[in-house]
């Protein structure tokens, strides 16, 4: 009897021999090195795949997922990956993307234990604190959960925006810009949240600048620049 696992070995070979019937070359283009511009920082949830809803090809964006998209500076693991793709890799571009539907946000709303589960949660419940004000004035809960999805993201971004390798490139090149998406699961559709860095930063850059540079400023009235 068939494992369900092994379907994935299948598919895999039709992949392989799809790939191959359009260029001979692809693995050899494939493997000789990576030039993303896009750096995303997505959810872990299954049915949120950053390439295919972007339309990118393998090679094209480089990738790392966790619960809810969190941007922790204590994670090794996003702030290595970060780091990485701004000094080595050069990306041009930051996406933090959330989705509606999130469980780990929505996780962070409840009262509840989760265990294990709990230091990572918390800095999502710190995004509730920060923005509790506008969060409680929200009394649909469905509404109230989805704009936390949205003001999770914001966070996170600013947290990319803190990492000194972040704000060092910047100034070398203008690059990496930062962005904040939200992914529609019930439409399919990439939502750009458009935020406004310059006026949520005005104020608190001087806490979290590490170049002594006024580079927030210098955005060059592209609202997409850091």
């Amino acid at each position: 009897m068939k494992k369900s696992y092994e379907v994935i070995f299948e598919n895999n070979k039709k992949w392989v021999e799809s790939k191959l019937a359009e260029n001979p070359d692809f693995f050899k283009i494939l493997s000789a090195s990576q030039t993303p511009e896009y750096l995303y920082i997505g959810c872990s949830d299954s049915r949120v795949s950053a390439e295919e809803m972007m339309g990118m090809k393998p090679g094209e964006v480089f990738v790392t997922r966790n619960v809810a998209n969190v941007v922790n500076t204590l994670d090794m693991s996003s702030t290595a990956v970060i780091q990485y793709a701004v000094e080595h890799l050069k990306v041009k571009h930051i996406i933090v993307c959330g989705h509606y539907g999130c469980g780990g946000v929505k996780a962070a709303m409840t009262a509840e234990d989760f265990g294990l589960l709990n230091p990572w949660l918390r800095t999502i419940r710190d995004v509730y604190r920060l923005h509790q004000a506008e969060l409680d004035a929200i009394e649909d809960e469905n509404l109230r959960y989805e704009r936390l999805v949205e003001l999770n993201v914001q966070e996170q971004c600013i947290n990319v925006i803190k990492m000194a390798v972040v704000q060092e490139q910047y100034l070398l090149d203008e690059y990496p810009i930062v962005h904040g998406w939200v992914f529609d699961l019930k439409t399919g559709k990439i939502i750009d949240l458009e935020i406004d860095f310059e006026n949520i930063l005005k104020d608190i850059q001087k806490i979290y600048n590490l170049t002594n540079s006024n580079w927030v400023m210098s955005r060059k009235n592209n609202k997409n620049f850091i």
